[in-house]
């Protein structure tokens, strides 16, 4: 017979419930310390390897012995194969330029000498060195491998992708999903006038918030298709078409009706923004953009200001033409004929690829060698 005790009493209770939550965030903080200085010891043994030239001075087959004899002396420890060696080594090689070059960087602010690969990266590189390393240390090592693989000798690439995963919280798999439909590339690539008709403090973000292509491939469309099939489509895949468009975007409706007068119009897909506080028009059209289809968006956008939009609370409506193809020189000829902040995307209904496809499969000496590295 248990002699556990029924206590009826509301501070009580909320009591053990203040506690359950503590200790599971206790749970979550030692987890994360334990993987940063998990991270930490693996960017520094990346950093001995390279610094003592360990491969030249020892020979090739250094690493793994290294690895045996560290396991042999920490018979319980997981994570000191071979295979996490060489990705150390990755690792460190693939970060190090920023540590030696932000300091020099810092001091020189406002100087035209200042290293093109820092202003390259000013988006995603922070300073100083101590915020690179809480990105670096920030996300699970399982997620740092698949950056090294995917992202090669492209830091910048990379840091990207960490810094995405510590805003959004996303799994590896997410990761994954991302890095396979280019999300870098693609990322604020669409045509906008934002610079010319969003205050400064939002248009960068706005910006960034946008797309080009989106990737519609969760559609599963592969045949003969029509407005209305693809835009229930995305609909009835509204998690994966929330997770394309981005962080901070509800869904408010699909043919949302706005009363105009005696007139009935119907925006395709409406949705509000969180981070910029604002309602979003998105307009789909399976053919190529012409001017028509900015007026209707603009249309849209002026009649959510009047209707929807709250003074002190919304900021302005923003329009988004999603488009199957567009000439570029024709949409940047449309933006510039509104003061309303609209944008222009085309989509894809196949995955994406990367361009790049000859010389991509590995020869069977490069399978051999990457077999050698990964034997524990």
């Amino acid at each position: 017979m248990s002699n556990r005790m029924t206590i009826i009493d509301k501070d009580y209770t909320q009591w053990v419930e203040d506690l359950s939550v503590r200790y599971r965030q206790s749970q979550v903080k030692a987890a994360v310390k334990v993987n940063r200085e998990m991270l930490r010891y693996y960017w520094e043994l990346g950093r001995d390897i390279e610094e003592m030239h360990v491969e030249k001075r020892w020979g090739e087959g250094v690493i793994k012995n290294l690895s045996a004899d560290l396991q042999h002396r920490n018979p319980n420890s997981s994570g000191l194969s071979a295979r996490n060696i060489y990705y150390s080594k990755k690792f460190y090689l693939l970060y190090h330029q920023y540590f030696a070059i932000l300091p020099q960087v810092v001091a020189e602010l406002g100087n035209e000498d200042v290293p093109q690969v820092v202003a390259q990266t000013s988006e995603v590189v922070p300073q100083p060195v101590e915020q690179l390393e809480e990105m670096l240390f920030s996300i699970p090592w399982g997620h740092h491998r698949y950056l090294m693989d995917k992202c090669g000798k492209e830091p910048t690439k990379a840091l990207f992708y960490i810094k995405k995963t510590m805003e959004e919280g996303w799994s590896r798999d997410v990761l994954l999903n991302f890095m396979d439909t280019n999300l870098y590339e693609r990322e604020g690539k669409a045509l906008t006038n934002f610079t010319r008709t969003l205050p400064d403090e939002t248009s960068d973000l706005a910006q960034e918030l946008t797309k080009d292509p989106y990737n519609f491939a969760f559609t599963g469309i592969t045949g003969r298709y029509n407005e209305r099939k693809l835009k229930d489509a995305l609909l009835d895949n509204i998690s994966q078409f929330l997770l394309e468009l981005g962080t901070g975007f509800a869904y408010v409706g699909k043919e949302y009706k706005l009363q105009i007068g005696q007139k009935e119009k119907f925006v395709d897909l409406l949705f509000y923004n969180l981070k910029l506080s604002c309602y979003v028009v998105i307009e789909v059209k399976i053919g190529e953009f012409d001017f028509q289809d900015l007026g209707q968006l603009s249309g849209y956008v002026v009649a959510c200001n009047h209707i929807l939009r709250k003074e002190g609370r919304d900021n302005p409506t923003i329009g988004l033409l999603i488009c199957r193809q567009k000439d570029s020189l024709l949409a940047q000829y449309a933006l510039e004929g509104s003061n309303l902040p609209l944008g222009i995307s085309e989509y894809e209904l196949s995955k994406l690829y990367p361009e790049k496809v000859e010389g991509t499969i590995p020869t069977i000496e490069e399978l051999e060698a990457k077999l050698g590295t990964e034997t524990t």
